[in-house]
């Protein structure tokens, strides 16, 4: 198996990263959002649109 983030062998201690810097590199991108599972939940485009409508319909 390789590292996913540099594609070396890698190492049991950081399985299954070949160092600590490319587990703390792979560590930093799930906290910046690098990372993302796409979804599509119909009732958060309902809210959105709902919300969006309340926007356009209020006086100002």
């Amino acid at each position: 198996m390789t590292c996913p983030i540099c594609e070396k062998d890698t190492v049991k201690q950081y399985h299954p990263f070949c160092s600590r810097r490319c587990a703390d590199v792979d560590l930093g991108k799930w906290l910046t959002g690098a990372y993302a599972v796409p979804s599509h939940d119909d009732d958060d485009e309902v809210e959105l649109a709902n919300a969006l409508l309340q926007k356009v319909d209020k006086p100002h």
